[in-house]
């Protein structure tokens, strides 16, 4: 008896969905769970580190820019200021880059509205580590990207194939999980059930995983222009003057610019790039901004985000998509929310794999156990996984040991 075209074509739908989220099942979960980590990075460092800790009713008016620059060239006269970014939240210190003689970066923190340093810590941190890991898995951009960006392909793969392997899907979104079934029927109705209201994330994820993938291949927007400029060689001391004036410019020039972040000259340029905020939706702060001639104080450049192409659009946005930053600290916990339902998805898939083929090796009366072909059914990608995952961890015990030691 001939099975039916339609059947034939489900069963390799099936497959294939099968197929994309169970071999490297492990990788898949360890991306997941470091991503969604990653979007409270910056509150998870505030946990650990002191320093970043402020009183917010101590807090007045918006940042105060020039006094967290004096107090910070007061703290430690040695060191050179590479970048200033305003605090996340209220109760958030101002954050401070720095790079002493030895060329090692480090965070300096600084009350928004006093400039008063609060404290000091070191360049690598839970926020750094998490999306290091997670972006690139520690390795060099051009290596990193690529591998953990590539996996969006499965995610892609795993979200056309749903739709035709749970027929009649748009049914399934209030159907209850039957606890009271046996287990391989509770974790497929969890499967299911999760991954129907995980669609539109998975898609999100997927998409703007896709986008980086490209990125990462050459096709990004291109750079946005830059503007050459003698060398700069001044002192921190004098670099904290030439940044009154500086700062003094970019405010007439772009008074309703909200500044987020301020770029020091370096010694290939003398420019400081104000960075901030306007009426453009959905671009980083970066996309808006002006750039000062730290001798002169003279306007070079001012871009405004609304006049960026499509392309540039689209690469703006791909961050706000990918890890939940659209609207403050209620969007990173709907994206935290869902991070964890795209990571029990992916194990949830595997017990169910587990669950089918002990069945079936009961049925066929095989003494070998679930755990052992569950490992055997992950084949090569197991060891890929777990390679992938290894190398991750060992760069980040180097970085952090270079940082405390060197």
């Amino acid at each position: 008896m001939s099975v039916p075209l339609r059947t034939k074509n489900t069963r390799l739908w099936w497959k294939i969905h099968h197929w994309a989220g169970l071999k490297l099942t492990i990788f898949l979960s360890f991306i997941f769970l470091t991503g969604t980590l990653a979007v409270f990075g910056e509150e998870l460092d505030w946990l650990v580190r002191p320093a970043k800790h402020v009183n917010a009713n101590t807090v007045k008016g918006q940042v105060n820019w020039i006094a967290i620059t004096n107090a910070a060239a007061r703290f430690n006269p040695d060191v050179k200021i590479e970048s200033i970014e305003a605090p996340l939240y209220n109760n958030f210190s101002a954050q401070i880059v720095v790079r002493d003689k030895q060329k090692q970066r480090s965070f300096m923190y600084a009350h928004p509205t006093t400039g008063q340093i609060l404290g000091t810590g070191p360049w690598i941190g839970i926020k750094r580590a998490l999306r290091d890991i997670h972006r690139k898995l520690m390795l060099p951009s051009e290596i990193g990207i690529p591998i953990v960006s590539i996996m969006s392909f499965l995610l892609l793969i795993s979200f056309a194939t749903a739709f035709v392997v749970y027929k009649k899907w748009w049914k399934g979104f209030f159907k209850p999980i039957r606890f009271g079934k046996d287990s391989r029927t509770v974790w497929g109705d969890f499967h299911r059930l999760t991954g129907l209201w995980s669609l539109w994330f998975i898609f999100v994820i997927g998409l703007t995983g896709f986008w980086y993938f490209i990125e990462s291949l050459g096709g990004g927007a291109p750079e946005q222009p830059f503007l050459h400029t003698p060398l700069y060689s001044e002192s921190p001391s004098q670099t904290v003057l030439d940044f009154q004036a500086s700062y003094k410019a970019a405010q007439k020039s772009f008074p309703d610019l909200k500044i987020h972040k301020i770029l020091f000259p370096k010694k290939k340029h003398g420019i400081f790039i104000f960075h901030g905020n306007y009426k453009a939706i959905l671009v980083r702060p970066r996309a808006n901004n002006v750039w000062v001639d730290a001798k002169t104080a003279e306007v070079k450049l001012i871009t405004d985000a609304r006049d960026l192409d499509l392309h540039h659009r689209i690469s703006e946005m791909a961050d706000f998509l990918h890890f939940g930053t659209l609207a403050s600290i209620w969007t990173k916990i709907i994206w935290l929310i869902f991070g964890l339902l795209l990571l029990s998805l992916s194990l949830s898939g595997m017990m169910i794999y587990a669950k089918r083929i002990v069945k079936a090796a009961q049925k066929n009366k095989q003494e070998r156990g679930g755990g052992i072909r569950v490992w055997q059914g992950l084949g090569y990608g197991k060891w890929v996984s777990l390679i992938l995952i290894l190398l991750s961890f060992f760069l980040l015990g180097s970085e952090i040991y270079i940082a405390l030691y060197s």
